[in-house]
C-alpha cells in the first residue's frame, strides 16, 4: 500500500497509530495470520492487544482496504491486494501462500454450472500442492 493515511481517509476511517501499523504490516507480510501481524505491529509501535489487532483487521476488511482469506484447516490470512479477484496457491506441508492471477479474465472469472438465482460477483479459488522448498525436503 503506497499511502496508508490516504487510504484510510478515502474510506472515511479515522487515522490511528494502530490502523496505520496494521495496514503497513499487512502490506509488508502478505498472507500473514492475525497473530503474525500482531507481533510485527508490537515490534514497531510497542504494546497493542491481540483483540485490538483483530478489531482493526475486521474494520479494514469490511471497508475493502484488505482481504481476508481462509484456506481449509488454516487460520485466516490477510493481504492488501484487493479488487482483482486473484486466487491463491497454498502449500499442503508448510502453509506458504502465493498469489495467482485470475484463472480467466475478470471477476468472477469462472462460470458456475448453475447459479441458482445468485448474482455471482466473485470466485475464490485455492490451488493446493507442495511449494518448491517442501518438494526439496521430501526428495532429500
Amino acid at each position: 500500500m503506497h499511502d496508508p493515511e490516504a487510504a484510510l481517509r478515502a474510506h472515511q476511517l479515522p487515522i490511528t497509530a494502530q490502523r496505520l501499523a496494521v495496514l503497513r504490516e499487512v502490506s509488508q507480510q502478505p498472507h500473514a495470520t492475525a497473530d503474525v501481524i500482531a507481533e510485527g505491529v508490537r515490534q514497531k509501535i510497542g504494546s497493542i492487544t491481540r483483540q485490538s489487532v483483530y478489531n482493526v483487521l475486521n474494520v479494514l476488511t469490511e471497508k475493502g482496504l484488505i482481504r481476508r482469506i481462509q484456506p481449509a484447516d488454516s487460520a485466516a490470512r490477510y493481504e492488501d491486494r484487493v479488487g482483482d479477484n486473484h486466487h491463491h496457491l497454498v502449500c499442503r506441508s508448510c502453509g506458504h501462500t502465493e498469489d495467482v492471477n485470475c484463472a480467466v479474465g475478470h471477476a468472477p472469472c469462472l462460470k458456475a454450472h448453475s447459479h441458482h438465482g445468485f448474482k455471482i460477483d466473485e470466485a475464490e479459488v485455492i490451488y493446493w500442492g507442495l511449494c518448491p522448498r517442501c518438494q526439496k525436503k521430501r526428495s532429500a
